[in-house]
């Protein structure tokens, strides 16, 4: 195994070659190497890629602080102590220290510790199991790989076609994610996950926001989500433009114009424009092996590509689930299976089988940490209607839950089961409340192992605890006679 420390080879040759140092590629090595075979990463950026320092991280940073004195303020006997305001230069040396500064001397340690070799450098496909890595000093390096290539080089956010709108040097997330000052007022072009939780952040760090959307908020999700997340953020001082379409947008020294389909035109200091992902594959050498260059790739349960015995692909880059926990367990299959195969092993590719990413069609959990929360898992009514199954919905308001009102004064909140009414499990869940994420996981558990409901029974929630929705859930449902 090459030591980090040597300067690269002009050739080298490898079991497995990963391209893309991010948290998915980092756990494709990772169970690669783990199974005995040599792996090298090439990473263009920093080591761990998006997740550590342009998105999960630190815009759960920026959310936090805000979330907790709105948790304090909700309790009486709290709320009287508290009698500052938020420190925003503290937020932001937090956010800066989650990061590591954006430097990732400590991701690198962490490679080399694991036995994983690094390559800095852009990779690029150069024929069946060869990737060309060039350096910014423009020196190549050669790389074959025995067994396997991975590509885990994500998404990057697009820029919708939007007259003007790149030419106004929008914020993407990245810049939402790592700025070093509050905008004075901030437009945010978008209506999904990204808008909805800097919108939160933004606001509560002092700046004016106004978001902009062609539709409603948080759309793919349950209704009620985004329907809860918008009353919210109205209260946190955000204007709502729903069902407003950006039709031009131009910059001057005084900011930014957002001209729309109705009403008023927009003017902010900054605009972000959270309008969706794109793959990175357009210099990724796609080409050179008859796939098309900037497109989703394609692949099975193994994340293996059609048409290939050598080529995988794990994370965004897929289009299955962009979520770097959904992205972590693909990568855990295919390192796995790459392990299997190289090895002449057995390939448990059934569904659930231990080399299949099975969970990215039906049981897929989310968290949009706006306050409140959004936590979702599998299907919502309206997908598993459209999927054919026969369903009944329950809902229960989380408010009237004893462990709630405990935690803080009753505030909005509902709890969805969507439930098979011809297996008589469950196909979904989605939870809007305060601090709902720790109700995830065992609604995950129960969409991923169908667990029946007759046996959901005996889960017996702690009383008195936020989860006590689950017998709520269950008894308006009705217990089988």
């Amino acid at each position: 195994m090459e030591s980090q420390t040597q300067a690269p080879a002009q050739s080298a040759e490898f079991d497995v070659i990963v391209i893309g140092g991010g948290a998915v590629g980092e756990n494709a090595a990772d169970r690669a190497v783990q199974g005995g075979l040599s792996v090298v990463v090439v990473e263009a950026e920093l080591v761990g890629g998006e997740c550590s320092y342009w998105a999960c991280i630190p815009s759960k940073v920026l959310l936090r602080s805000p979330q907790a004195l709105r948790s304090a303020q909700a309790v009486p006997g709290a709320a009287e102590a508290v009698t500052g305001t938020l420190d925003v230069e503290a937020i932001l040396d937090r956010r800066d220290s989650f990061t590591s500064g954006w430097k990732d001397d400590g991701q690198a340690k962490w490679l080399d510790g694991a036995g994983i070799s690094l390559i800095r450098g852009q990779g690029r496909l150069t024929g069946p199991k060869q990737v060309t890595v060039t350096a910014e000093d423009g020196s190549q390096t050669q790389l074959t790989a025995r067994h396997a290539v991975t590509l885990a080089t994500g998404s990057a956010a697009a820029i919708a076609p939007i007259e003007g709108l790149a030419e106004a040097r929008p914020w993407t997330s990245r810049e939402a994610t790592s700025a070093h000052a509050i905008p004075k007022s901030l437009a945010i072009i978008g209506g999904g996950v990204v808008a909805a939780e800097m919108a939160s952040a933004y606001a509560s760090l002092g700046a004016e926001v106004t978001v902009l959307a062609r539709s409603g908020l948080l759309g793919g999700m349950e209704p009620f989500a985004g329907e809860l997340v918008g009353k919210a953020l109205e209260e946190q001082g955000v204007t709502l433009r729903l069902n407003t379409t950006p039709e031009r947008v131009s910059r001057s020294a005084e900011g930014v114009r957002i001209e729309v389909s109705e009403g008023e035109a927009v003017l902010a200091q900054e605009v972000l424009a959270a309008t969706g992902r794109s793959p990175r594959t357009g210099d990724l050498g796609l080409e050179s092996v008859g796939l098309e260059p900037g497109t989703w790739i394609e692949t099975d349960d193994t994340m293996q590509v059609p048409g290939f015995d050598w080529l995988y692909a794990v994370g965004d880059v897929t289009h299955r689930a962009l979520l770097t926990h959904q992205g972590k367990y693909q990568a855990r299959a295919a390192g796995d299976v790459i392990v299997a195969r190289a090895k002449g092993a057995a390939v448990q590719d059934q569904p659930w089988g231990a080399h299949v990413a099975t969970a990215d069609h039906a049981a897929v959990p989310q968290v949009t940490f706006t306050e409140p929360e959004v936590a979702s898992v599998g299907l919502t009514a309206a997908a598993a209607r459209e999927a054919g199954y026969t369903i009944r919905v329950v809902d229960y308001e989380l408010g009237d839950v004893a462990g709630t009102a405990l935690k803080s004064q009753p505030h909005p909140g509902t709890a969805r089961m969507v439930v098979d009414e011809d297996r008589k499990v469950i196909l979904g869940m989605t939870f809007v409340g305060s601090e709902v994420s720790e109700l995830l996981q065992a609604a995950t558990i129960a969409v991923t192992a169908e667990v029946p409901l007759d046996r959901l029974w005996h889960a017996v929630p702690a009383f008195p605890t936020v989860n006590e929705v689950w017998l709520r859930l269950l008894e308006t449902y009705g217990r089988p006679v």
